[in-house]
């Protein structure tokens, strides 16, 4: 399987590697160190061998960071994970509201007399450190570059992964490599600058059409690339990753070694363009004076999908959706007390794998029933694998990595008959849902400018859900995908050929979690009668098809237009599944979506 189901940190193991990493801090003379989860690349998926946070704290969710002091230790988590830190780390670890609490608030009350905090340069970007050094300078405290410190203590530590690289195709990339490298230099020559430094291996990946599969779910090999003002590419990867699927890069493509990296930018000439979010510390100093900070060059064209990948990717939902409603038809033959979480996931990625253009899940599948659905990002174990009960609910949010797209549905799914307060927050959820579906807005505005039309339904009843109401998604590439994003902090505009989810939620630790996500596109709009005929307007084209619990939607709480979307949006699954469907999948669906 894709998925396993091991338990990969206990609470219980923290302790002792704190405290072998305190006797290296005495050593080094250093108060504290930072442990982040990130790696050289500054992604936001690591490899095994860069899973340190969770190796030293117990913590295995994709965000947060790890501060080790000598006398404390606090791990910053955001509202995501507020309740997973609890059940994961021991009570040697003081899990920190972040960012409600910064890090550097954290350390001034920590370290009153002052302290010197090492941290690793490949591991911490630019802009943290300039930062963090910023807030910290009137409090005696200072940053101090270090060789990783968890590393010398992790006796076991996986081997650097070194999986071969694929060609993606033009016919799905919908651009040639020369095509794109010419685009981006033309915009680097326009700057001024001579040559632009890649760290983050999405962007690399989408660059030269080519995947890879060093980190788990997620078809990237880590690497690094320069893009010079000639269109030419200085590639660092290891060698071998190419030569075991013979890939031949072309004539504007030099393969180099990762080790020659830092030379080799040093040796750079003229104004260089570095993503000031993501370059890590240790570039930085190497390029001195000549780094200019910027953003990704890679990363708003790869967010702005062209045609061959926003149809590629809608043809990939249609797939992923079939094997999802293959999935819910066998669970409603199921008896509660006969299935588990594990069985789930197993039995969604065998229908999965009949499609031969599937190559990875795009994450771990959650399926949390009862108390962990409330669990934003649950992964379920061995140890935590829950049976199903009835009147619970079940969180189940999967996707697929498929040739031609990248694929994430969230369902929550009735398990018997759940309570009235339930079937409530599942309307107001699918209501927020339905008014993002909806909406139409004015060229121009980002995601934190219409994010809160998915939440108003939950806010009139004073409640709320810790994440964003949406994420940007690859082509083939990062599940999570920037710039775009529908939060209250994203100031990128919204445009054309943009992925993003919509999934608003409700989370009641202890008791039940409830997500509804759907992935959609940007379009333009299409005018309406009497509308201003000078402003430009966009919209959203649905590109997820499964079918939503009608059980748990207390009907006289919706609206007729909020009736009127959803049956027509079920008319839209039914017909656009059926051909994809078994027969008895087919009965199970045309039941599923008739009108409410």
């Amino acid at each position: 399987m894709y998925q396993s189901f091991d338990v990969t940190a206990r609470p219980e193991q923290g302790p002792p590697r704190l405290q072998k990493l305190r006797r290296e801090l005495e050593r080094v003379e250093l108060d504290g160190f930072l442990i982040p989860r990130a790696d050289a690349h500054q992604g936001e998926y690591v490899s095994e061998r860069d899973e340190r946070l969770a190796w030293v704290t117990g913590f295995t969710g994709s965000a947060g960071f790890c501060a080790a002091l000598r006398n404390s230790a606090g791990v910053f988590i955001d509202g995501r994970y507020r309740s997973q830190v609890k059940q994961q780390v021991a009570l040697d670890f003081t899990p920190v509201p972040w960012p409600e609490v910064s890090l550097a608030e954290w350390l001034i009350e920590q370290l009153p007399q002052g302290g010197t905090i090492g941290f690793d340069p490949w591991h911490y970007s630019a802009g943290q450190i300039a930062q963090l050094e910023q807030a910290l300078s009137d409090h005696d405290i200072h940053l101090r570059q270090s060789e990783n410190l968890v590393d010398l203590i992790w006796d076991d530590q996986p081997a650097a992964p070194s999986q071969p690289v694929t060609l993606h195709p033009d016919s799905q990339a919908g651009e040639t490599v020369a095509q794109k490298t010419q685009r981006l230099s033309a915009s680097l020559k326009s700057a001024g600058q001579s040559a632009a430094v890649l760290t983050l291996p999405d962007s690399i990946m989408w660059l030269l059409n080519i995947r890879g599969s060093d980190v788990a779910h997620h078809p990237v090999a880590l690497c690094f690339a320069v893009l010079h003002d000639t269109g030419r590419v200085d590639l660092f990867i290891e060698a071998d990753k190419l030569a075991q699927s013979d890939v031949d890069l072309g004539r504007d493509v030099t393969q180099h070694a990762p080790s020659e990296f830092l030379d080799f930018i040093g040796g750079l000439n003229g104004s260089v363009l570095v993503d000031k979010a993501t370059v890590p510390q240790i570039v930085a100093d190497r390029l001195g004076t000549r780094m200019q900070a910027g953003v990704d060059l890679c990363a708003l064209p790869k967010a702005i999908k062209n045609t061959a990948e926003v149809e590629g990717s809608a043809a990939a939902h249609l797939r992923d959706g079939a094997a999802v409603v293959e999935l819910l038809a066998w669970l409603d033959t199921q008896a509660p007390d006969s299935c588990t979480e594990i069985d789930i996931v197993k039995h969604l990625e065998e229908l999965r794998r009949l499609d031969p253009a599937l190559r990875e899940i795009s994450f771990d599948t959650i399926a949390g029933t009862g108390p962990n659905g409330a669990i934003m990002h649950y992964r379920v174990t061995e140890e935590t694998n829950a049976t199903l009960e009835d009147g619970q609910l079940l969180v189940l949010d999967s996707g697929g990595q498929y040739l031609d797209g990248t694929t994430d549905i969230t369902r929550t799914i009735a398990i018997g008959t759940p309570g009235a307060e339930e079937g409530a927050c599942f309307t107001r959820v699918l209501q927020g849902m339905i008014a993002m579906s909806r909406l139409r807005w004015p060229r121009g505005l980002a995601g934190r400018d219409i994010e809160c039309v998915g939440r108003m339904p939950l806010w009139l009843a004073e409640q709320d859900f810790n994440h964003g109401l949406g994420h940007g998604v690859g082509a083939y590439l990062s599940v999570h995908e920037g710039p775009q994003r529908l939060s209250r902090t994203s100031d990128v505009a919204l445009q054309e050929g943009m992925i993003l989810s919509n999934e608003p939620g409700y989370y009641r630790e202890g008791a039940f979690g409830i997500r509804i996500e759907n992935l959609v596109v940007v379009e333009k709009a299409t005018a309406l009668p009497g509308g201003d005929a000078e402003r430009d307007f966009l919209s959203w084209r649905t590109l997820t098809y499964a079918p939503i619990d009608r059980r748990l939607i207390v009907a006289d709480m919706l609206s007729t237009d909020e009736k009127d979307w959803l049956n027509t949006y079920h008319s839209e699954v039914a017909e656009k599944l059926a051909p994809y469907l078994t027969p008895h999948a087919k009965a199970w669906l045309a039941e599923a979506t008739q009108e409410v």
